[in-house]
Formats: structure tokens, C-alpha cells, sequence
């Protein structure tokens, strides 16, 4: 199925639905699935971002700007999953309890208001990585479009372009606790260095880019075909120096270069196998 047919399966998603509350992280998903809602609903579609130490003040205001670009309804709620154990004790279902929070606040709210359920920016290459997040938003009737009618990441990054969305080409940008291996604890003072780090960099113009905290070491994820040229142009004494004033004792480079999903390399093949993820449409969603 071509893009354009996807995009018109999702469109289709929302003239069936008549109304919708997406979750709206400012990412290049769940930005896509706004703007497609606000342009077959108006009105009826609003965009509820979630905050918390998770996400970073650069972050909030970005995805503040593209609502506003796409004129979506745009609302904020507070999110506290750093209260609850199971998720700051990072085991490695720790995205579980996360949209678990997520999920478990904005269902009320979208019940109340008269939403049939929560709609989040899942596309179909996240079913094929360990998600856990996932199957906490499926257990609360959450419904993921781009994944129901099979819209790759890429697809993605089609769609928004050719809707004329100028952030096609956005890196993608987890929740911060991913920078952590399980295990770590994470605070909201780690949370913190890792974000203030990795806008450093992006500010120095390296857009695609992790910062992984492992202890008192961060150590930088970049393409691999962009590590020379990262040794050569930036000054690497002020970099560390950087680091260390925002609390790191030591920085490294990782020679591997950037991986989406690193960290779950160190998860046995059964963890990673056991996620059932299902969905409306069978057909579309995949076990991983």
C-alpha cells in the first residue's frame, strides 16, 4: 500500500471516530496524527501534551509551536510517574509504568469530555522494537492509527513532508529516561543532566544524537558516520568541561555510533519475544 493510501486510510480513521483526544508528545508521530485529526475534525480534535520531569522545557515548547502551527486544540496535564517506584527503580519494563501513568490520566479526562478512548502516535515500526508502553496503553483502550493502517517511520516522515509540516525531518526524541540502563535509578536530577547535555550538542549543530548515563559517565551516541567529524570540529575540552558542570564526572564517545532502542541489547531473546501487542485491526498490528 502506497503512503498516499495509507494516509487516506488514516483520514478515514477519523471521519469514523468523529471525535478525538490524542496523546501529543510533540514528536514527529503523534504530530502527525494531530494535524490529520485537526484537518478532518476542526474542533473536535485536540492535542493533549503530558509534563513532567521527563520532558524537557525545549521539548514542551516545540511541541507548544507545532499545535499552534496546526491549530489544534492544545492542552497541558501533569504526569507523575516519578512517584511511583516500579518506574524510578528502572526495571526493564519501566515504559509500562509510564504510559501506564499516561494512559490512567488521560482516559478519565477523555471519557469526561465525551472522547470513545485516547489516541497516541504508535506507528508500525514500534511494534517490531521491545515496547512495553505499548501494551499498557492497548489494556486502556487506547487506539495507535499509524500503526493500524501499517505507517512506517518513515512513511511518517513522508506524510508530514508532504503536508508541508517543516519538522519532517525531526529527530526522533524518547522519554529521557531511556538514557538510562536498567537498573540505574532515576532521579529527577539525572533527568536533568542528560536533557542539559544533549541540547548542549544540540545547539553545537549535531542534531541526531544520545547522551547515555550510566552513572557518573555520559557517554555520547552519534551516527557512526558523523564521529570523525564530531572529533575534529568540537572542542572537546569545553564539551567536557560542559558535562562536568552539569554534575558528569567523566564523558565518553561511543565508537559504535547511534542505535535506536541500544539499551534493550542487553535483554535476553524471551523479554524482548514476549510482548503481545493487538489492536483493532489484526491484520495491521503484528506481534513483535
Amino acid at each position: 500500500m502506497a503512503w498516499q493510501e495509507k494516509l487516506t486510510a488514516l483520514q478515514h480513521f477519523f471521519e469514523a471516530t468523529e471525535r478525538a483526544l490524542i496523546a501529543y508528545s510533540g514528536g514527529i508521530d503523534s504530530t502527525l496524527v494531530a494535524k490529520v485529526a485537526h484537518d478532518v475534525l476542526g474542533d473536535h480534535a485536540v492535542a493533549v501534551t503530558a509534563v513532567s520531569p521527563s520532558l524537557l522545557p525545549e521539548e514542551l515548547e516545540a511541541a507548544i509551536a507545532q499545535a499552534k502551527t496546526i491549530g489544534i486544540v492544545h492542552e497541558q496535564v501533569e504526569t507523575h510517574e516519578m512517584d511511583n517506584p516500579n518506574y524510578v527503580s528502572n526495571p526493564a519494563n519501566r515504559c509500562y509504568f509510564c504510559k501506564s501513568e499516561l494512559h490512567d490520566t488521560l482516559k478519565p479526562l477523555a471519557l469526561e469530555r465525551g472522547y470513545p478512548y485516547v489516541i497516541d502516535g504508535v506507528n508500525a515500526d514500534d511494534l517490531q522494537d521491545y515496547r512495553p508502553g505499548i501494551q499498557a496503553a492497548k489494556e486502556r483502550g487506547a487506539r495507535s492509527p499509524l500503526a493500524e493502517v501499517g505507517i512506517t517511520k518513515l512513511e511518517v516522515r513522508e506524510i508530514s513532508k508532504q503536508l508541508g509540516l517543516p519538522w519532517w525531518d525531526k529527530p526522533a526524541q524518547p522519554c529521557l529516561s531511556s538514557r538510562f540502563p536498567y537498573g540505574e535509578l532515576i532521579t529527577t536530577e539525572k533527568l536533568q543532566r542528560v536533557g542539559r547535555c544533549e541540547v548542549y550538542l544540540r545547539r553545537l549543530g549535531w542534531r541526531s544524537l544520545r547522551v547515555r548515563s550510566q552513572g557518573d559517565t555520559a557517554r555520547i551516541e552519534l551516527p557512526p558516520e558523523q564521529i570523525r567529524d564530531f572529533v575534529v570540529q568540537v572542542d572537546l575540552d569545553a564539551l567536557v568541561k560542559t558535562f562536568q558542570g552539569y554534575g558528569f564526572l567523566y564523558v565518553t564517545l561511543d565508537l559504535e555510533g547511534y542505535r535506536s532502542g541500544k539499551l534493550n541489547q542487553v535483554l535476553d531473546p524471551q523479554t524482548r519475544s514476549n510482548q503481545q501487542y493487538s489492536g483493532s485491526n489484526p491484520a495491521m498490528i503484528k506481534s513483535t
